[in-house]
């Protein structure tokens, strides 16, 4: 009977250990595993100035490892194409594109999202001090500036997820305008 007790415990408390054993370097390694593919999203931004937040929709496909695309389609198509170092964006006809290499600060930025997508940990270390909350099946990670230029145009960065899947990306700006991003994977057929 105690030889049962004694194992049960150990068996708890291992359990215990492994769920609460869950770092960064776990989820990272469970993010490069997510190969790409489509979702919906439905953007909410909360401006100061507003009442009510302005309600954004559409659809974003990765590429592992490089490649993301934002096509927003209500209220105002637009779309938004990440691809290696070039960030084009195309809104009423109108076509702009930047060399992220030639924008330190908006690099640091879009990188927060695709080194998260690619599980690159090293890449977001170089502008954030990452926090991670939760389990596999349920985490939140936290990114902090750590570089001043970045830190003057927001306060963090907050992803959650389950397992290789972002879910939910939240964005605080420094002057306290948020914006929150749910994403829904759209299932092969």
């Amino acid at each position: 009977m105690i030889r049962r007790l004694l194992t049960a415990f150990a068996l708890l408390g291992f359990t215990a250990l492994a769920h609460a054993a869950f770092d960064i370097d776990q989820l990272m390694t469970e993010l490069a595993r997510n190969p790409g593919g489509q979702a919906k999203f439905v953007e909410k931004r909360h401006l100061a100035l507003l009442d009510r937040p302005v309600v954004a929709t559409g659809e974003m496909t990765y590429t592992a490892p490089d490649r993301l695309e934002k096509r927003t389609l209500t209220p105002k198509p637009e779309t938004m194409v990440l691809d290696k170092d070039t960030l084009s964006l195309e809104r009423d006809r109108r076509k702009m594109s930047i060399q992220l290499s030639q924008r330190p600060e908006v690099a640091a930025f879009v990188e927060s999202i695709r080194s998260t997508l690619q599980g690159n940990r090293a890449s977001l270390e170089r502008n954030y001090t990452l926090l991670l909350a939760g389990h596999r099946d349920a985490w939140v990670l936290t990114l902090v500036p750590t570089e001043s230029r970045i830190a003057t145009l927001l306060q963090r960065i907050t992803l959650s997820g389950v397992r290789e899947q972002v879910l939910v990306i939240e964005y605080l700006q420094a002057d306290g305008d948020r914006t929150e991003m749910t994403i829904e994977p759209v299932k092969a057929p």
